[in-house]
């Protein structure tokens, strides 16, 4: 493989990592903006494992999401209804607690451990996207982590195994 059609297929691969962070600008974003560019040089081998990659890692992120908050919303009414509430506690108007605050103590650790759950979620999507970007600029394959296998996503070894090329090629 020479470098001029390799290099817009890097390009290629990099802004199919890359537009998945349109998810904070339209919703679904990370996955209609990736499906777009990936479709358009999906007959290139390289462009079609990293969009399969990025797909894949965003279809988790969504069902990884989706399992927190259900969980999240499950849990807080579970705890909610466990919680004995002799005296009900809130803020007045004067910002001074009425009725036992140390009761809210379950529930705030809950909501607590779930934001920090669904933090995690979101340092993890950005790590993924941008090693991912590094990578197919470079012109290597990259699996993220902890992505479900939906597309069917080939090894890059039998990628080049299967087309004729070696491995030292894409680096």
């Amino acid at each position: 493989m020479n470098n001029q059609s390799t290099n817009p297929d890097k390009t290629v691969a990099a802004l199919i990592h890359l537009s998945t962070f349109s998810q904070f600008f339209f919703p679904f974003g990370n996955f209609i903006f990736p499906l777009i560019f990936w479709t358009a040089k999906k007959n290139d081998p390289f462009v079609n494992e990293h969009g399969k990659q990025a797909l894949n890692f965003q279809i988790s992120l969504f069902l990884y999401a989706f399992f927190l908050v259900m969980i999240g919303v499950a849990g807080a009414i579970l705890i909610g209804l466990n919680i004995n509430f002799e005296d009900s506690f809130y803020i007045n108007d004067h910002h001074q607690w009425i009725g036992n605050p140390l009761e809210a103590g379950p529930v705030t650790i809950y909501i607590m451990t779930m934001a920090l759950l669904v933090l995690a979620l979101f340092v993890l999507n950005v790590y993924g996207v941008v090693s991912a970007t590094i990578k197919a600029g470079e012109g290597k394959f990259y699996k993220y982590p902890l992505a479900i296998n939906f597309l069917n996503a080939g090894k890059p070894k039998d990628l080049f195994t299967a087309s004729g090329n070696s491995e030292d090629q894409t680096a």
